[in-house]
């Protein structure tokens, strides 16, 4: 395989499958290729079970995180609000939830959260704020038929 776009692992791969189709001995195949006989006879297998999608990507284990955790961060973070604080940290929340500060962190980042950015509109908590915003967006919102500008010009006292 000399294709620039499939990467080493995978040509390394798709090579021990085709010289094992070429009738090569197992010990052959290592030498040529320098990998370990585990190596050679786990991917044979995968290529048995899964045929060429087998080769393409190794597989992942699974996570280590409880399903129950993951939502308990994910409702704790888009409803709930952290006691001394503005917004939930990782570290804040992996104490609160009991796991590690970056199982958090790819919690957040597998839903793209980011409880540190908050959107939205802040009311003010001023009593006369209703008035003040009413008076504010009249303006913009009544037109004037003759608009006024005023200016001042205060000349500033001259040094004899």
């Amino acid at each position: 395989m000399k294709s620039r776009t499939v990467g080493d692992k995978r040509r390394l791969r798709a090579r021990m499958v085709l010289m094992t189709a070429d009738d090569l001995s197992t010990k052959a195949i290592i030498a040529t290729l320098d990998i370990s006989n585990p190596t050679l006879n786990k991917w044979r297998n995968r290529y048995l079970e899964s045929g060429v999608e087998g080769l393409k990507k190794g597989k992942t284990r699974p996570s280590r995180i409880p399903p129950l955790s993951t939502e308990e961060v994910l409702a704790l973070t888009l409803i709930g609000k952290p006691v001394a604080a503005t917004h939930w940290s990782c570290r804040t929340m992996a104490e609160q939830v009991g796991i590690s500060r970056m199982a958090v962190h790819g919690i957040w980042r597998e839903h793209p959260l980011k409880p540190h950015q908050v959107k939205g509109f802040k009311v003010s908590n001023d009593p006369l704020f209703a008035e003040k915003l009413r008076d504010v967006v009249g303006l913009y919102l009544t037109r004037r038929r003759r608009p006024s500008c005023f200016r001042s010009t205060k000349k500033a006292k001259s040094r004899r």
